[in-house]
């Protein structure tokens, strides 16, 4: 990491701990070459990567100063509580319908749930896959069967070491992206008509995997900033026969909530306790904008109960459908699934992504990608700043590419989405995040894509068609 990387988080991190306050001035280019020993080129580069972040802003002949937080005058919505116990899922069709209108190019896609892909190496990538494609020995078609290429799941092992967790290589199986690692832990780990916990609001794609293998679900409250509430976690596995929770921990989707290493220890330390496996989909996890990566989870698991989801879709290669499982001491249940499913994921992209992970500058790239989605965040926090009306609460996360809005109680989100979609604008609203199509007010923003005028209108249109129904 270069010094002027080191400069910048290190006063990320004073912004983000309220040391340097909003309006407060950086010290000149010319103190901070005194105090740091480091040249101006530096400084200022270091200062030009904190603008792009969103996290200071230059004034004419004055300097560089903190930057008023930017959704910090929108309140952000409170504890969720969900209405009753366990319930039986009929999601898929209303999800699909919903669904079906974000796959229009024509349409601005601040309903989406994928990033802008011209964010990603693609090009390289593809000169990786085509090498790859060339120098394929044979034998690996059937040597990289499920748990999947040795190489890659060794990169892989390598990774979670850097993040702190000691993670054997022979428990990673390789999937075909998250969604299929889900799937696989999910069958894992129950039977049809089974209870697994989830979080209140969570991920649609939770809600179909679950309909589809006839479990049945008990949505467990959440905060938007702190994430799934551990009293009512440990309500829950106390008075029902849970077996497993399908969380996610950093930066959620929808919400962007991320729980905190002090929760996060508490949480695997009650589900050791009652020895309930946790599936974590952490598809988000390397996409942080503060100087330091959440605690990983697996870290602290010490008997095998975290089975840690994974892919490259949303940090590295969009499309590959490449995904992985670290399944604990369900690795050989978890392999089972994936031979008696789709029996192996492609071999090319499997070594193409391991050589890529060895030779390609992966932390580089996951660099350049956090300081852009921390930037685009900026951007659209900006603009519903100045188009919505009054009456809004949104949770600003801190890593992630979603916000998550609360609108005024008389707002209903899919009459929105409808109406949206008539001026070519998606937005996902609220109840295909709740098992019990709750959340008729809220809706999730993505911020993945670059802003542009067109983006600019479509929120100055939702602000519009908010304002008409109140």
């Amino acid at each position: 990491m270069g010094l002027y990387h080191d400069l910048a988080d290190r006063t990320a991190k004073l912004i983000a701990e309220g040391v340097m306050r909003p309006g407060e001035r950086l010290p000149s280019v010319r103190q901070a070459c005194k105090t740091h020993g480091i040249s101006p080129i530096t400084v200022t580069r270091a200062y030009h990567l904190l603008e792009s972040r969103g996290l200071i802003e230059a004034r004419p002949k004055s300097g560089y100063f903190v930057r008023a937080r930017l959704g910090s005058k929108l309140p952000e919505p409170a504890m969720t509580h969900p209405v009753g116990g366990s319930t039986a899922l009929e999601v898929s069709d209303f999800i699909f319908q919903i669904l079906d209108s974000v796959r229009d190019p024509a349409i601005v896609p601040l309903g989406s749930s994928f990033p802008d892909a011209r964010l990603y190496p693609l090009d390289k990538l593809g000169r990786f896959l085509a090498a790859a494609a060339r120098h394929l020995d044979p034998l690996a078609t059937v040597t990289d069967l499920p748990p999947g290429n040795d190489e890659l799941r060794r990169q892989l092992a390598l990774r979670y070491l850097a993040h702190g967790a000691s993670v054997s290589p022979q428990e990673i199986v390789v999937t075909s992206g998250a969604m299929e690692g889900l799937n696989l832990c999910l069958q894992a780990l129950t039977r049809p008509g089974d209870l697994i916990a989830i979080e209140s609001p969570t991920f649609y794609a939770g809600l179909q995997a679950s309909e589809r293998l006839g479990l049945e679900v008990i949505e467990i409250p959440s905060h938007p900033r702190a994430g799934v509430s551990l009293d009512a976690l440990a309500d829950a596995l106390r008075h029902h026969p849970i077996k497993a929770c399908l969380f996610m921990l950093n930066f959620a989707n929808p919400t962007g909530s991320c729980v905190s290493d002090e929760s996060r220890r508490a949480l695997v330390a009650l589900l050791h306790k009652h020895q309930v496996p946790l599936i974590e989909d952490d598809v988000y996890a390397e996409l942080y904008f503060g100087p330091e990566a959440p605690l990983c989870s697996k870290a602290m698991d010490t008997d095998g109960l975290v089975l840690h989801v994974s892919s490259f879709s949303k940090c590295l290669a969009p499309g590959y459908r490449v995904g992985w499982v670290a399944a604990g001491r369900f690795a050989k249940q978890v392999q089972r699934q994936k031979y008696s499913t789709s029996l192996a994921t492609a071999v090319p992209l499997q070594i193409a992504l391991a050589d890529y992970m060895k030779h390609g500058g992966f932390d580089n790239h996951l660099r350049q990608l956090r300081r852009q989605l921390a930037a685009q965040e900026a951007q659209l926090l900006a603009g519903i700043e100045a188009h919505f009306p009054g009456g809004i609460r949104l949770a600003r996360p801190d890593g992630g590419y979603f916000l998550w809005l609360e609108l005024p109680a008389r707002v209903d989100a899919l009459r929105l989405h409808e109406e949206a979609l008539e001026h070519g604008i998606s937005i996902a609203p609220g109840p295909i995040f709740s098992a019990k199509r709750e959340f008729p007010n809220y809706l999730r923003l993505n911020f993945g894509h670059p802003a542009t005028p067109r983006q600019d209108q479509a929120l100055v249109m939702l602000g519009r068609l908010i304002k008409r129904q109140l």
